[in-house]
């Protein structure tokens, strides 16, 4: 399988110390391309430094709902200015977090209403972050594409049936992490296993959510791999064609990977 990890973050505490041999360990089990995620402003130049090292590692930028409250400065024109690198590729993560509240709702609000005109200016994908906010994320999602289009897919989906379907409709992706692999997730692998294949990612938002059989373990790029296993045996799919797939689908939406 040739493999896409389409949101990580090999710049956190307990990866960042043992990059290489992590990058290593992808590449040897198929991973081809990785997009390491930043969620606040101290860790982009660390995020972007990687991707310019690495052939195979692209960056966003971006912060993340939890950190709003500390990061009222970063507007659009900032993260247009940083976005303008040849190795960030999206803008992100962004979104609403409702189920900590560790920032407040109304400043992750305006800080994900503005990621979100940094992508209509700047034509680059929104990772969106959503849990617990599926009503208010859909209301934003809608009103900011009203002033114009971009593209975006909805990271470490857990959402709803209904939340994947105003995605879909929106001309959304929807990325599947380890969590479906997990005894819990029937009502997530119910979702994923309807999933339009030409909508899907796969990730590991590594180094969280290792899957099955490494769950409780730290999570890293190589562990993809079976996460597409898994999900492909739920689709009832052979792993190597969605492998090939989620690849395919993470270079059209990232499409500034292919320059």
């Amino acid at each position: 399988m040739k493999l896409a990890d389409s949101h990580c973050h090999l710049n956190y505490k307990g990866v960042a110390e043992q990059q290489r041999d992590v990058l290593a360990r992808a590449r040897a089990g198929g991973v081809v391309a990785m997009l390491n995620i930043s969620t606040r402003e101290s860790e982009w130049d660390a995020v972007v430094a990687t991707a310019e090292r690495e052939h195979d590692v692209w960056a966003t930028v971006g912060i993340h709902p939890h950190e709003a409250d500390d990061h009222p400065h970063v507007d659009t024109g900032r993260l247009i200015a940083a976005a303008a690198h040849p190795r960030v590729v999206g803008i992100g993560e962004s979104g609403l977090d409702y189920h900590y509240d560790h920032s407040d709702r109304a400043a992750q609000q305006a800080s994900f209403r503005a990621h979100l005109a940094a992508c209509r200016a700047t034509g680059l994908p929104i990772v969106v972050h959503t849990r617990d906010a599926e009503a208010d994320t859909a209301a934003i999602l809608r009103d900011e594409l009203e002033k114009g289009a971009f593209p975006g897919v909805l990271h470490c989906f857990t959402g709803s049936a209904e939340l994947a379907r105003i995605a879909i409709d929106l001309g959304f992706h929807i990325s599947i992490s380890g969590i479906v692999t997990f005894k819990n997730a029937q009502a997530l692998q119910a979702v994923a296993r309807e999933l339009p294949q030409d909508r899907l990612l796969i990730e590991t938002d590594a180094p969280f959510l290792a899957p099955v059989p490494h769950r409780g373990k730290q999570g890293e790029p190589a562990f993809v791999a079976d996460t597409c296993r898994f999900l492909a045996q739920l689709r009832g799919e052979a792993p190597d064609a969605l492998a090939d797939a989620t690849r395919a689908n993470f270079h059209r939406l990232f499409a500034k990977t292919l320059a």
